[in-house]
């Protein structure tokens, strides 16, 4: 008898019987306001980077452009992330989500890549850069990139949002950069000032951008989530009252925020499942916050 545990606050019942999720109601506004935002701000900080010739600018462009798809991609991942499960996908296609991060985090590395050539070019041969368009167009973009972040806090957390915020923070150092870049070049003439602090930028999108591809390919993989003891949860089953002894169990993420868990275990006898079965699904989510379980009792042959 194999026995599935389901409890969610925020499930919807569509005609056919499927459950669904429904996410906040923000999110996907959240998403698509931010993306107006930052194609917009993209297209003036490429011109103006182009016309001063700041590499800061112009890299910080690159990567308000790769914000753009991003956010175009996680919106599109929210929405198809609503949809109910179905003969084909019985979990729904709530890991989107999670493909929507890998993609972005691969889309970053495009980005950094980039950004590290020109610089190391631009650093053996320096240009001119006009200092008070880079200053300028670095304050506005400070700005945006905050109100951005706005947005993006009304999302539900998770690791499509983390990406898109990750975007956005190393937008903010970007434009930080920048106005750094034509302070320094206004104050002292240093032009290589300009693609230095384009590899700091690029070295701080590295390590955040690493983390979530980690993060990403980890789910896909059926990852043990972070935070969460394998060997902790086994012990503690085995320890619950009438049960004997744990097999077969695994603990795995099916999208940010929905940790599954199937297990056999072996009792002494049917007659307390479902006392044993109380018990088992009270310590999940208390102590670990699981309630997608799936068990399966065994009777001990010995009954011991």
């Amino acid at each position: 008898m194999i026995v599935h545990h389901k409890h969610e606050p925020h499930v919807h019942h569509d005609p056919a019987g499927h459950e669904h999720h429904a996410h906040k109601p923000k999110t996907t506004q959240a998403m698509l306001s931010a993306l107006i935002f930052t194609v917009g701000f993209a297209v003036l900080e490429l011109v103006a980077g182009y016309f001063s010739n700041s590499l800061a600018l112009i890299s910080d462009s690159g990567h308000m452009v790769s914000d753009a798809l991003s956010l175009a991609l996680g919106s599109l991942a929210v929405w198809m992330g609503k949809r109910p499960p179905s003969q084909k996908h019985s979990y729904g296609l709530q890991r989107a989500e999670v493909l929507a991060a890998l993609f972005n985090g691969v889309l970053l590395l495009v980005v950094i890549l980039g950004i590290v050539v020109e610089a190391i070019l631009r650093i053996s041969q320096p240009h001119q850069v006009h200092a008070m368009t880079v200053v300028i167009v670095s304050i506005i973009g400070m700005i945006m990139n905050t109100v951005n972040a706005l947005f993006l806090s009304k999302m539900e957390h998770g690791l499509n949002s983390r990406a898109a915020m990750i975007h956005v923070i190393g937008d903010f150092f970007g434009s930080l950069a920048a106005l750094i870049a034509g302070a320094v070049i206004w104050w002292t003439g240093w032009m290589p000032i300009d693609p230095i602090l384009s590899l700091v930028v690029a070295g701080i999108m590295l390590f955040s951008t690493l983390k979530i591809l980690n993060e990403s390919v980890h789910v896909l993989m059926e990852g043990v989530p972070d935070g969460v003891s394998l060997v902790q949860v086994g012990d503690q089953l085995a320890h619950l009252d009438g049960v004997i002894s744990v097999h077969d169990l695994h603990i795995w993420t099916l999208t940010s925020g929905m940790v599954a868990l199937s297990a056999h275990l072996q009792i002494k006898s049917l007659t307390d499942w479902p006392q044993i079965l109380s018990r088992t699904l009270a310590m999940l989510e208390r102590e670990h916050g699981i309630v997608h379980v799936t068990l399966q009792p065994e009777v001990s042959e010995n009954g011991i």
